[in-house]
């Protein structure tokens, strides 16, 4: 039986989301698994876009992500950018693939060899690797997505973009919450687009957390080929772990 509290619910709710990441992000790993069940549970529509982590990071005398023949995420992006060319789905699945690869499994995907086969895997043609790296509109794409959240004065991922423009980085997780928890969560979510100038709410990471985020990352820490930047400034998982195994 449908009440009136949940038609007004559903009314309030948006339909779709722009959901921008860098596969290599292990936080927006962890995200995208949450939305993913949001979407399963809501029919959430969910619009897959990109922002990179190789530039907004850059080291000032390094080359940019799309001067290189190989760039680890921006590659991978371009592969997803030809990939949604056919359909979100192909991307859709090609995201969770390549996540659960990196993310889970601590395989390299970011190796071009590893791409192909993972395409291969989902019924799709690993000649695609090589198509997307050589076709430069791919980067564009990318590109054009990457500036958006940074004019937006965004600066990582997850972020998300509604209907009406506004921008939300977030939320950040390591347990993707499953069942009516995944709801409630977008509904808070959701509840923020109420309140425009509302800018931060931060719960303070206490060194068994950061042991935790060690733990749960650890397949992407001894997967990366990589250094790990957050806002400029080095991760080192190596030494949260020491100084956390010492608590």
């Amino acid at each position: 039986m449908v009440t009136s509290a949940d038609q007004s619910r559903s009314a309030t709710l948006p339909d779709s989301v722009d959901f921008h990441f860098d596969l290599m992000c292990p936080y927006a790993y962890q995200t995208s698994l949450w939305i993913r069940e949001v979407r399963r549970l809501t029919g959430l529509e969910i619009n897959w876009r990109f922002f990179s982590l190789e530039e907004v990071n850059r080291v000032e005398g390094k080359k940019h992500p799309w001067e290189r023949e190989w760039s680890y995420g921006w590659s991978m992006m371009r592969i997803g950018a030809l990939l949604r060319r056919s359909n979100m789905d192909d991307l859709d699945r090609w995201y969770a693939s390549a996540g659960k690869a990196l993310h889970v499994d601590g395989l390299k995907p970011h190796v071009p060899e590893v791409a192909k086969s993972l395409l291969e895997e989902l019924g799709l043609d690993p000649g695609l690797v090589d198509e997307a790296i050589q076709d430069s509109t791919t980067s564009d794409e990318v590109m054009t997505e990457h500036k958006k959240v940074i004019d937006a004065g965004g600066y990582g991922v997850p972020t998300l973009f509604f209907a009406d423009g506004q921008c939300l980085f977030g939320p950040v997780l390591i347990d993707p919450p499953i069942g009516d928890d995944a709801v409630e969560l977008w509904d808070s979510v959701v509840a923020w687009t109420k309140f425009p100038h509302l800018y931060e709410l931060q719960r303070p990471k206490t060194r068994s957390d950061e042991k935790l985020i060690a733990e749960t990352f650890r397949p992407y820490i001894e997967a990366r080929d990589w250094v790990s930047m957050n806002r400029g400034e080095v991760l080192d998982f190596g030494s949260m772990d020491k100084r956390t195994d010492e608590v």
